[in-house]
């Protein structure tokens, strides 16, 4: 028996025997308990009581690709390329990453589970099976690096679309790229770049999206964090559904991005921006400052304005922002 195969059957959040789920899969029931271990190693809260088999505290849905694509608004299965569903991987950007010269334009790849899923600054991203979003996609572009720049703050539009899609109209946008509600992390985002400076180039672009977090991961996550399970009243939309709306909204959102670039972003990025306004703290490897958020630039660097009246750009992957303590 496989742990993906074990997901499954519990999948339904009722108690299964472990002598049923032997059974089912032509196993021992030692086989079994060893799954079910690996499963709580990778973060999944399987329970267990004397007599009572074991469970999940939830029902899930494990990723589909043809429930994902049926999902799809119109259009948007013909715009795409490649769409695969991997139990378990490294990373979603790295699988994509490895094969760039073969794959077609806005190609997917979603995971069950990453052993090394990355965030930015190279930061782990956990990612457990079953209970999340993680996908990534590549997209090419003609114009060169520089003509990305705010890219992942148009990424930041397109989830939060998505996630209007689908009812939920509480999260914000935290530059550079974290999709936050209640200013815990819901969502984040990495954008990862190859190519030429002035010429084709591609990016690959992950995205994390919390939709049931156990108690465990909010432990080991080192920050506040949240999950749609949290925002809905314990009961999110299928997983299949969410990754449909989330690649419904990059594939037409990234189109847009290629052909107009972060203009065509900017004023929704601006109404849901929340620094701006905010007391801030930025933490930049040549010093630290207090400022306060000033909003984004045309390019999508950060402006704040320090004490003195003089305003700053903020724009190096280095520099890290957080809100000032109270």
């Amino acid at each position: 028996m496989l742990a993906r195969d074990l997901l499954e059957a519990l999948a339904g959040g009722d108690a299964v025997s472990g002598a049923a789920l032997a059974r089912r899969a032509g196993v021992t029931r030692a086989a079994v308990w060893k799954q079910i271990e690996a499963l709580r190693l990778k973060g999944v809260p399987v329970e267990a009581r004397v007599g009572g088999g074991y469970r999940l505290p939830w029902r899930t849905e494990l990723l589909d690709a043809q429930a994902i694509k049926a999902g799809l608004a119109p259009g948007t299965a013909a715009r795409i390329g490649m769409l695969e569903v991997h139990w378990d991987i490294d990373s979603t950007s790295s699988e994509l990453a490895r094969r760039i010269p073969v794959l077609d334009d806005l190609s997917f790849v979603l995971a069950e589970a990453q052993s090394a899923g990355r965030g930015r600054r190279g930061r782990t991203w956990l990612s457990p099976p079953g209970m999340n979003l993680y996908l990534s996609v590549l997209k090419r572009f003609d114009g060169g690096f520089a003509s990305l720049s705010g890219l992942s703050l148009a990424v930041g539009v397109m989830l939060l679309r998505a996630l209007a899609e689908l009812g939920i109209r509480t999260p914000g946008l935290k530059w550079p790229n974290d999709v936050l509600a209640g200013n815990a992390k819901l969502a984040g985002v990495l954008v990862e770049l190859s190519g030429e400076y002035s010429g084709p180039c591609a990016a690959v672009i992950g995205v994390g999206l919390n939709i049931r977090l156990p108690d465990t991961l909010h432990e080991r996550a080192g920050q506040p964090i949240t999950d749609l399970a949290s925002l809905m009243g314990g009961d999110p939309p299928n997983r299949n559904r969410i990754a449909a709306a989330v690649i419904t909204e990059l594939a037409e959102g990234l189109v847009a991005f290629e052909r107009h670039g972060f203009a065509a972003f900017a004023d929704d990025y601006a109404a849901n921006d929340l620094l701006r306004g905010e007391s801030l703290r930025i933490i930049d490897p040549r010093g630290e400052y207090d400022a306060t958020g000033e909003g984004v630039d045309e390019r999508g660097a950060l402006r704040v304005r320090r004490a003195n009246g003089e305003v700053s750009i903020v724009d190096s992957a280095e520099v890290s922002v957080r809100k000032a303590a109270p």
